[in-house]
């Protein structure tokens, strides 16, 4: 078989170049000998097989198909067609302007009299160009340089130019003279004294502007622009490659590898730059080296936000670069600090994003947690969300600080049906009763719902149409709790608080209650798994490490370049944001509100309530004692209790049952479960007591043994004892 090479091809060709040229047949068709040379089919003899078995390896390309059109930039920018940047660019510019105006017209003496001052130097400086300009003074270093070469005709010509320009200039002058000293005459005999004053007070400031010195500007900047360096390809390239990130390395040896869809421009208050990063690299890559990022870009960690952009691959990023550390920058103003009430069912602002747009969260159909280190801004955070809640007078607020510093008081001494701020034991009494009470009220509005006719409640959930209808009783529930570890490790109640905070997480936000849960330790004991897996509004302060990043965001956010950790101590009421209206996480800075600010605002939603006949509870002056709800239990002491003398290790499932038997109104709900979820309820309620579960052999009803999950009595037992000697001691 012969194979055909690219050299064989390139050695044909110059032969046959050659042969063209010493037979004189001129310049041989390249392309047609190519042709002629290159098999058009491959023929089949009668024996069926090729007469030609030649076959090219890179075959000719194909013609390309039709592609669909690129992404297609807007028409519009963003902010012009959303109406509230669109107000919020227009007040940042009239603002601007206002400033500016206001600026120089406090400061209009001093400008008149630095132009008085000028003015003698303006009025030598127009004599001086008039005289220069009547003597022709500005051909003199041509005639000068005629007559050093001694080249006598053009001597001759320049003069006699330079005459007839004098005589010109000079008539023009005397004519201007003449008539400028009749005006003037005119002037001082037909006009007032106020209209002389005018002119003669503007020909002193036309003087005096003649008379400014070139490094003397007359007047100074109103807003002096930040220093912020323009963002270039060359800064971007620059820095990414500086970032170790092994895709960008390797690319760099065949050329950057790195490209830009779209022009660098300026977007908001900061820089905007699309990239395209090389292959094999993604946005997470990038956005877990921000530190490393902004030192190559030399601008402050606060300045610099890589995100991928939405709808595209994970290698497309989006980075913006602000001319303003974001915690530092001015913040507009929120328009409910001063007037306004919500309706919780739809979007409300609590915070701006990095460009300084508003970021909104709708507080009804989720749960959510908030974590972070201590200082950074949590509570505050949190109390901002029970303000908005306070603006809506339908919204029933249990509010609880186990903090125990009155952070939260602004809202629950003047709108919460239920508040306490502490965590003595009445305290923990009283907020168990409260949640055994709304773990009835989620019972009784399961029932309400699956009641309501398809046409009324078409989706199985509360709105804020029945919301309204008082009958229903179906008003918006919102339950925080401040430092929730203090529920979930209590060594009594630990479990239950768990149990009935799980229940609300999940169940919950289709019934019109949502559950807020903060905690400056997020972890697996402070906060529960069954709580933070099931939340859907996250937000993530400043935290140590991965697990609490994790915790609070969700799984594997650490790993994708969400992490919470790269915030400073600086960078009080920043956070990542997931749950809200967008489904990508995103970094927000939260309103401020200081403690005056928070009083103010929970007035306005208590004399909402009042109006409205809706204020209840705690801030109506009800009792502070406990609400009356189902009778108080000890776990333990039940599992005691239904585990016989004779039974030193018991099937978990079994206890359920007998526990669900003992307690109706406590463990029913646990008894209606099926399966294994027996058992997975009993391990976590024994979690907080350090109660682990393992096989224990045993009978089923129909005789046979089996191996099941289970506990034992003397684990229960020493439980107990480890208890109360810490009581006791305490």
């Amino acid at each position: 078989m012969n194979h055909r090479t690219p050299g064989d091809d390139a050695e044909n060709e110059l032969f046959e170049r050659l042969a063209a040229e010493m037979a004189g047949e001129g310049v041989v068709d390249l392309a047609k000998a190519r042709a002629e040379r290159r098999p058009t089919a491959t023929a089949v003899n009668d024996d069926g097989e090729d007469d030609d078995p030649s076959v090219y390896v890179d075959q000719p390309a194909p013609a390309p198909l039709p592609v669909p059109d690129g992404a297609r930039r807007p028409i519009l920018p963003a902010w012009l067609l959303s109406t509230a940047e669109l107000k919020t660019q227009l007040a940042y510019t009239a603002g601007q302007m206002g400033h500016a105006v206001a600026y120089h017209a406090i400061r209009t003496p001093l400008y008149a009299g630095r132009l008085a001052v000028r003015s003698p130097r303006g009025a030598a400086r127009a004599l001086t160009f008039l005289g220069r300009w009547t003597s022709d003074a500005e051909g003199l270093p041509l005639r000068a340089a005629a007559a050093r070469r001694e080249d006598a005709e053009l001597y001759l010509k320049l003069s006699r130019q330079r005459d007839g320009r004098v005589r010109l200039r000079t008539l023009i002058t005397l004519l201007a003279s003449v008539f400028g000293l009749t005006a003037v005459i005119v002037l001082l005999v037909m006009t007032s004294t106020t209209a002389l004053l005018a002119l003669a007070a503007a020909l002193v400031l036309a003087l005096g502007v003649a008379g400014a010195p070139a490094d003397e500007p007359l007047i100074g900047r109103a807003v002096v622009k930040a220093k912020a360096p323009k963002l270039t390809s060359d800064m971007v390239v620059r820095a990414l490659e500086s970032l170790g990130i092994g895709g960008i390395t390797s690319a760099k040896s065949k050329g950057s590898g790195i490209t830009f869809p779209a022009p660098i421009m300026r977007d908001g208050p900061g820089w905007r730059a699309d990239v395209e990063l090389p292959h094999g690299v993604e946005v997470a890559d990038v956005m877990g080296k921000r530190g490393q990022l902004a030192s190559g870009l030399r601008r402050p960690l606060g300045t610099v936000w890589p995100e991928q952009k939405a709808g595209e691959h994970p290698g497309r990023m989006i980075l913006w670069v602000g001319d303003q550390d974001m915690a530092k920058a001015k913040q507009p103003a929120w328009s409910l600090a001063k007037k306004g009430t919500v309706d919780l069912f739809d979007p409300v602002a609590f915070a701006t994003d990095q460009r300084g747009a508003w970021v909104t969260v709708t507080l009804m159909f989720v749960s959510g947690v908030i974590g972070a280190v201590p200082r950074m801004g949590k509570t505050f955070l949190l109390r901002l969300l029970l303000l908005i809640a306070a603006l809506d007078p339908r919204a029933e607020l249990h509010t609880y600080d186990l903090k125990g510093t009155g952070d939260l008081d602004p809202v629950g001494e003047k709108v919460s049906h239920r508040h306490r701020a502490g965590d003595d034991d009445e305290d923990i009494e009283y907020a168990i009763a409260d949640m055994r009470e709304l773990r009835a009220e989620l019972r009784r509005r399961a029932k309400v719902i699956r009641s309501l006719p398809r046409d009324v409640c078409p989706e199985s959930k509360v709105t804020s149409k029945l919301a309204d209808n008082k009958s229903l009783k179906l008003h918006p529930v919102v339950i925080a709790v401040d430092e929730c570890q203090v529920w979930f490790e209590h060594p009594k109640y630990g479990a239950e608080f768990e149990e009935i905070g799980t229940d609300l997480v999940k169940r919950g936000p289709a019934l019109g209650m949502t559950f807020l849960a903060a905690t400056q330790r997020p972890d697996a004991k402070s906060l529960p798994t069954g709580i933070s897996a099931n939340a859907i509004l996250r937000l993530c302060l400043k935290v140590m490490g991965q697990t609490e990043n994790d915790m609070v965001l969700g799984t594997s956010t650490y790993k994708n370049g969400i992490r919470a950790t790269t915030f400073t101590r600086d960078d009080k009421g920043l956070a990542y944001y997931i749950g809200g209206e967008g489904a990508d996480a995103q970094i927000i800075r939260s309103v401020f509100v200081d403690a005056p600010g928070a009083e103010a605002i929970a007035q306005r939603g208590r004399e909402a309530r009042e109006k409205a006949g809706l204020l209840t509870g705690h801030a109506a002056g009800g009792t502070d004692t406990a609400p009356a709800t189902a009778p108080r239990f000890d776990l333990l002491a039940d599992i005691l209790a239904v585990m016989g003398p004779d039974e030193p290790k018991l099937w978990s499932e079994t206890i359920v049952a007998r526990l669900a038997e003992l307690r109706p109104d406590a463990y029913g709900p646990w008894g209606a479960l099926e399966g294994r979820a027996k058992a997975d309820q009993l391990v976590t309620a024994l979690k907080p007591y350090g109660i682990a579960t393992g096989q224990v052999w045993g009978t089923t009803e129909d005789g046979k043994g089996a191996n099941r999950r289970g506990i034992t009595r003397t684990d229960v037992h020493a439980a107990v004892t480890e208890r109360d000697k810490k009581r006791d001691a305490g």
